[in-house]
């Protein structure tokens, strides 16, 4: 029996599919599994378009994981990744192969060190202690690619267990967006401000172009106190009003 933890939904529509991936990736390992990973990939790749994929998995194995990734990757179109609740360990891999990586507002991402099971004597442990450092390295090369944080700064942030809000992905570069978010009304406000003075500032240019000087040029002679315009120098109301409908103010 096939070990599922997804299914596909067709949106007819637009053409778009929609990918869930719930719960413990893989509970019995890939690792000596034909089965498994063979019906992901032949769904996955026997659709085309763009997949939404939602996730809200704890983790699991890292085999399945690393693999789902890589189909991800090689998949042609667009695989826009949303955390609906968590995506930690093993599920966390899986979300950084999205085009674009959205998390709601009350969802988590957590990554950790890999962990394993390991019997036998010293030589054993050894063994088992560069499985884990190489398992490490390659889950940091997907972090690295989708974050572009140090590998440092990743391998600390793994040994220490972080637990990341929606907030703090999006500061870290786990994702590229919060979903929800309000309109900020203040920018909107302030934008409004703007284009009303920018209108007003070039409304007086042009009327400063437009109309010419009624008054005649200045003489050397003392001013006088009743002074009259001079009626050649006076504009056409008509002519104003041709010349002011060349231009549309909005």
């Amino acid at each position: 029996m096939v070990n599922r933890f997804w299914n596909w939904s067709q949106n007819n529509d637009n053409g778009e599919r929609t990918l869930f991936l719930e719960g413990v990736i893989a509970e019995d390992s890939w690792f000596e599994d034909d089965v498994t990973p063979a019906a992901f990939k032949m769904e996955l790749f026997a659709g085309s378009g763009p997949i939404t994929l939602h996730i809200n998995s704890p983790g699991g194995d890292c085999i399945a994981a690393s693999q789902i990734y890589t189909m991800l990757m090689d998949y042609p179109y667009d695989v826009k990744v949303q955390i609906d609740g968590i995506a930690a360990s093993a599920a966390s891999v899986i979300a950084m192969a999205g085009t674009k990586v959205s998390m709601s507002p009350t969802s988590l991402i957590m990554i950790h060190n890999p962990l394993t099971f390991a019997l036998g004597d010293s030589e054993e442990m050894r063994k088992a202690i560069q499985l884990l450092e190489e398992v490490k390295e390659s889950i940091m090369n997907a972090y690295e690619i989708k974050t572009g944080l140090t590998r440092i700064r990743l391998s600390n942030m793994m040994d220490a267990e972080t637990w990341m809000n929606a907030k703090k992905a999006l500061e870290m570069g786990f994702c590229d967006e919060v979903l929800y978010q309000p309109v900020k009304i203040e920018a909107v406000s302030n934008s409004f401000t703007f284009s009303r003075r920018a209108i007003t500032n070039s409304l007086m240019i042009k009327m400063r172009d437009v109309i010419p000087k009624t008054l005649t040029k200045p003489s050397q002679e003392p001013p006088d106190n009743n002074p009259t315009l001079d009626p050649n120098a006076r504009v056409n109301a008509s002519d104003l009003q041709k010349r002011l409908a060349r231009f549309q103010f909005v």
